[in-house]
């Protein structure tokens, strides 16, 4: 797998759990599915920042977007 995807994925995936742990939480569920995607998506992430050699930096990773959107919308 690509790293770029994965980060991209994983972020996109990080970004959406957020509303689902918050409503769990104020309907006094336990947040268990939002739990599991928060690690898949932490998963994800960390596979891209180890894969890369140099890492990320916080100014690549609108790039990185752009390029990885480029990639797979045709």
């Amino acid at each position: 797998m690509d790293t770029d995807l994965a980060l991209v994925i994983g972020i996109i995936l990080a970004a959406l759990s957020v509303p689902s742990i918050l409503s769990a939480i104020s309907d006094r569920r336990a947040p268990r599915a939002s739990a599991i995607t928060i690690l898949i998506a932490g998963g994800l992430i960390l596979f891209a920042v180890q894969g890369k050699p140099g890492g990320y930096n916080l100014a690549e990773l609108p790039d990185i977007f752009v390029t990885v959107i480029a990639r797979y919308v045709p």
